[in-house]
């Protein structure tokens, strides 16, 4: 595929999923019972929550760009957050802490990305394996008990408001999404490893045949992802104030719905961080939104599936009459 079909297809999704975020948001403004959906509590708690899943699914969705997939993610996350409140029960400054939970995501990234690269087998099963290993690892090593690190964190207010702290009236966590899906959009439009994804994802043999690297380029996504795994679990430990084996639940599946309806395609060579950035906001808008109609909570999910459903169908309609 050439190069402007591709810009094509890229900003015919972004603005399909804008419109389809500003009538996400239209409607349940209007609709919520005495208009719930803009209340500035609301806005707040959302842009505090979103950023836990919101920081995964931007890795998720440039490793899709690529034509990969990656289900660790929700044991990988829990994972990382188990090793840094071990490190602040250590004693540990939760700085440093933090900075040595980084290498924990790079390998379990690292550890995808070969496997996937190197035995050609596809993605999700390689990445379910070691969803269900880490998870089984986990289980194993924290025992199911829930770890309060209140006492250790309020030592280190700075630290905290650095993570979860407020900008005036805006929440920290939502500072640092934007800006590091500001940094891999740049990199994604301006930067050759950009052009590489997208190759990479497109057409793999072309991509061999120009000289690239896909084991190097795959890796280094599975590793992105790892890292923003890391970063996502110190953020959510701090907002908690503890550790659950539980945490992230569902992240793999919930991060993958976002970058489909941001309009990436689930074939590869297709996506941008914009759409992405926003699909994350529209899958939590829908889900936010439902909860405060009152629908239960299998509702919401059944909501949520059928509109992922409607999302690919659209997008992959789209990608083919773009694409003629």
């Amino acid at each position: 595929m050439k190069e402007p079909r591709i810009r094509t297809i890229q900003n015919m999704g972004s603005i399909n999923t804008a419109i389809a975020f500003v009538g996400v948001v239209a409607v349940f403004s209007i609709f919520t019972p005495g208009h719930l959906f803009i209340d500035p509590r609301n806005l707040a708690s959302m842009a505090k929550l979103t950023p836990d899943l919101g920081l995964v699914a931007l890795g998720v969705g440039i490793l899709m760009i690529a034509g990969e997939f990656d289900l660790s993610v929700s044991s990988v996350l829990p994972l990382c957050s188990f090793v840094f409140v071990r490190y602040l029960m250590a004693g540990m400054h939760p700085l440093l802490a933090l900075f040595l939970i980084f290498p924990i995501g790079l390998a379990a990234g690292f550890l995808n990305g070969i496997l996937v690269s190197k035995t050609g087998l596809p993605s999700f099963i390689i990445t379910l394996s070691t969803m269900l290993f880490w998870k089984g690892f986990l289980f194993g090593l924290s025992r199911m008990m829930p770890i309060s690190i209140n006492r250790y964190l309020n030592e280190y207010p700075r630290f905290q408001a650095a993570l979860i702290g407020t900008v005036g009236p805006v929440p920290v966590q939502i500072i640092w999404l934007l800006g590091i899906a500001v940094f891999l959009g740049i990199i994604l439009r301006k930067h050759r490893f950009g052009n590489w994804i997208y190759a990479v994802g497109s057409n793999p043999q072309a991509a061999r045949a120009m000289g690239i690297d896909i084991t190097l380029v795959k890796t280094s996504l599975y590793m992105i992802v790892g890292v923003l795994c890391a970063f996502s679990s110190v953020i959510q430990a701090t907002r908690l104030g503890s550790f659950a084996a539980t945490q992230a639940v569902g992240y793999e599946l919930k991060a993958i719905a976002a970058v489909v309806v941001g309009g990436t395609s689930l074939r590869g060579g297709v996506g941008s961080m914009w759409g992405i950035f926003l699909g994350i906001f529209i899958v939590k808008t829908l889900e936010t939104g439902l909860i405060l109609m009152r629908v239960p909570v299998f509702g919401v999910e059944a909501f949520i599936g059928i509109a992922v459903i409607l999302f690919v169908i659209l997008n992959e309609y789209l990608n083919r009459r773009n694409a003629r």
